[in-house]
């Protein structure tokens, strides 16, 4: 029975940090936009054409590379 006096206040301090957190959570927008994501992944764009461009395009060349 003495431990009831420890764990109830324990319990309802918890629920009441964890009530908080969803609060806040949804004051800040954390539930604005839950499709988003998802769509965003499976229309992301596969193509790898723009990382070939950046390689080529920035390509230094070392002195023994040169032609003299």
């Amino acid at each position: 029975m003495e431990s009831m006096f420890i764990l109830i206040p324990i319990s309802i301090i918890l629920a009441v940090i964890i009530g908080y957190f969803f609060w806040w959570s949804g004051k800040s927008g954390q539930f604005d936009d839950l499709e988003g994501p998802a769509h965003r992944i499976l229309m992301d764009d596969d193509s790898t054409e723009h990382l070939h461009a950046g390689k080529n395009g920035n390509k230094e060349k070392n002195e023994d590379e040169t032609v003299r």
